[in-house]
């Protein structure tokens, strides 16, 4: 059983920075895409970035290119999102997921293991 815990979320003023951290439990992640994605009150789940098995390919949505950072150390099992710049629209819980796969996808629906979720609050 896999587990995924997410952590490192908080309040920042716009332009600020983040560092979330998702943190993999259960078995070895080293052959599973990874992903973030957002989800603010009333609106569906977004897809943010994912990055796959080696971490030699990442995937941003428009929103956050330029701006966040997709990486992960498989030897720790571990994943983080650095978030620069950050503004009010970034506002969300902000969740982890893993999929059986070795590459990426921006679809929720295609991800098998979720965390929790953690909170970012952008204010201006």
């Amino acid at each position: 059983q896999v587990q995924l815990v997410e952590s490192g979320g908080g309040l920042v003023q716009a332009g600020g920075s983040l560092r979330l951290s998702c943190a993999a439990s259960g078995r070895t992640l080293s052959r599973n895409a990874m992903a973030w994605f957002r989800q603010a009150p009333g609106k569906e789940r977004e897809f943010v970035a994912a990055i796959s098995f080696s971490g030699g390919d990442t995937l941003y949505a428009n929103s956050v290119k330029g701006r966040f950072t997709i990486s992960r150390e498989n030897a720790k099992n571990w994943m983080s999102l650095q978030m620069d710049n950050l503004k009010p629209e970034d506002t969300a819980v902000y969740l982890c997921a893993a999929r059986s796969a070795l590459y990426g996808s921006t679809w929720p629906d295609e991800y098998d293991y979720w965390g929790q979720g953690t909170q970012v609050t952008v204010s201006s």
